[in-house]
């Protein structure tokens, strides 16, 4: 374990973290994810690691994808409030939620790590299961929306509103997951490993935002949507999992990423307000979208060092090939695919030359009735999923020239194709509105990727690099939840102070307006 192994991880999430705000929600963060998880597998030294690679890509990604189903913007607002007990409560608010986001990142990544072949594989199913599930749960959306749009407005697509949408959260999502399983345990005769992630999360993502939000009708950051209180559901579902199957490794992994990571979070938006206080005018929220993926990224491979130094080695068994060919279809065209088909959405509204269908198909379908299911991206991404999938296949049979044999190789080559592949849809995505602002912006993450390649590919330096411990593992739960308590109140008082100290009572700029969460003036009804 070395410094670079910091700085990969920390730089490759700050250029997904980065692009992750162009693209925003959970998807966008799941690019994230998976640069640093490949970054941690890479660098680890371990080849029972780097044989995992994809996977470590895949768990990744699903697992700080998560957390991008939360509305954080405007907690992020309270920190600039000239309301000084908005500003106290917006830095306790970011610090909750920084916890939520890495805790189930740092445990998504720990998986792979730790898992034996046969567990880990007993996830799959599962995870296919829950997939389907949602794809038709979206065509049974589009399909409703349709019928209640009206024939004169078959064209326009209607997104979950309404009673499919109840605090704006993701109940369908949870409770579609839950049948899923279900449905597949009873095919099945029997809970597997995998339904009971799936249940552990998806109800314990239930049973919190049942009893915070419906129950005690408490709103983080109201009229917003209220995900926070499933995501602490999620969290403590995830624990009792580990719990429950043996897993006080992976669980410790979550706990100190999330606490690390809350930490990083709160300080992104510190050093976001130092900026600011300078006077000068940029985009200083790109900025703090960047440190918060550094910081994030740190935390996680910090969290990760004791198990490359400590974790038993795993076992050499290969695991079904078909979960191989899922997890680098998922890194290489799902992840690609729901990110880059919102780009031709911005492009319509900045190039009046673009229509929204072209001879007579949708430019982007979505995968959607309303929309003709497919469009012209759809159509390339259909031929470049089935190339994929030939080669893959192709691969298995006879290994292909380009794929290089050592486990090492593989994992560079995975890497290096999604980073270029996020840096240049992130520049394609913003060409339409490019301004001075945004070409610097674009320019950093260039420099951003060209450090990461350099960092990933250039060959070790074991007698000149440092070694580093990491975070201990060592300490029961106790003890961590009480230094958690006792940093969740340091950053919250510390960004108060912060805040207080370099801009005073007044509004901090750079923010669309002035967010008050108590009290007469509350902007409680305002986005």
């Amino acid at each position: 374990m070395t410094p670079r192994l910091v700085l990969l991880t920390g730089l490759s999430m700050a250029l997904g973290w980065r692009i992750r705000g162009q693209f925003g929600h959970e998807i966008g963060a799941a690019m994230a994810g998976a640069l640093g998880a490949m970054a941690i597998a890479v660098l680890s030294g371990r080849e029972d690691w780097r044989r995992r690679v994809h996977y470590f890509a895949l768990f990744g990604a699903l697992g700080w994808a998560f957390g991008g189903s939360m509305s954080y913007m405007k907690v992020v607002g309270y920190g600039h409030s000239s309301d000084s007990a908005t500003v106290l409560y917006g830095f306790a608010g970011l610090f909750l939620i920084g916890f939520l986001w890495a805790a189930l990142g740092g445990g998504g990544i720990a998986l792979p790590a730790m898992l034996e072949s046969e567990r880990l594989a007993a996830l799959f199913p599962a995870i296919a299961a829950v997939f389907g599930a949602w794809f038709l749960q979206d065509l049974v959306v589009d399909w409703r929306g349709l019928l209640r749009a009206g024939a004169d407005q078959l064209g326009a697509r209607v997104e979950p509103s309404g009673g499919l949408a109840r605090f704006d959260s993701d109940w369908l999502q949870a409770t579609v997951a839950i049948l899923a399983v279900l449905a597949l345990a009873l095919f099945r005769r029997r809970i597997d490993l995998g339904v009971s992630l799936v249940l552990h999360l998806a109800v314990g993502w239930w049973l919190a935002f049942a009893g915070l939000v419906l129950l005690a009708g408490l709103r983080l950051n109201p009229p917003r949507g209220d995900n926070w209180a499933g995501c602490i559901g999620l969290v403590a579902g995830f624990l009792l999992f580990c719990r429950r199957h043996r897993l006080g490794t992976v669980a410790r992994a979550a706990l100190i990423t999330g606490l690390l990571g809350a930490t990083g979070f709160c300080l992104g938006q510190m050093i976001k307000l130092a900026c600011i206080s300078t006077g000068a005018q940029w985009g200083w929220h790109a900025v703090m979208e960047w440190w918060h993926g550094l910081l994030f990224g740190a935390a996680v491979a910090l969290a990760m060092a004791q198990l490359i130094r400590r974790a038993p080695a795993l076992d050499g068994r290969t695991l079904p090939l078909w979960t191989g060919i899922f997890s680098v279809f998922f890194v290489l065209w799902v992840i690609p695919y729901l990110n880059f088909r919102k780009s031709p959405g911005l492009w319509m509204r900045n190039w009046k030359s673009l229509p929204e269908y072209v001879h007579g198909v949708a430019v982007v379908g979505g995968l959607a009735p309303s929309k003709g299911f497919l469009g012209w991206v759809e159509l390339i991404y259909l031929v470049f999923g089935a190339v994929l999938l030939a080669l893959a296949v192709r691969h298995l049979r006879q290994r292909l020239p380009l794929i290089p044999e050592s486990p090492l190789g593989q994992g560079q080559l995975l890497y290096l194709a999604f980073l270029w592949f996020a840096a240049l849809m992130s520049f394609a995505h913003e060409l339409s509105a490019m301004n001075s602002v945004g070409w610097v912006m674009h320019w950093g993450i260039t420099m951003n990727a060209l450090v990461c390649t350099y960092l990933v590919l250039a060959p070790p330096l074991p007698d000149a690099e440092l070694a580093l411990a990491g975070f201990p593992y060592s300490g029961g739960l106790r003890r961590t939840l009480v230094l958690g308590a006792l940093t969740a109140v340091g950053c919250s008082f510390g960004g108060w102070a912060l805040k207080r100290s370099l801009i005073g009572d007044a509004f901090a700029p750079h923010f669309y307006m002035d967010h008050i969460r108590f009290g007469p003036n509350n902007t409680n009804d305002r986005r």
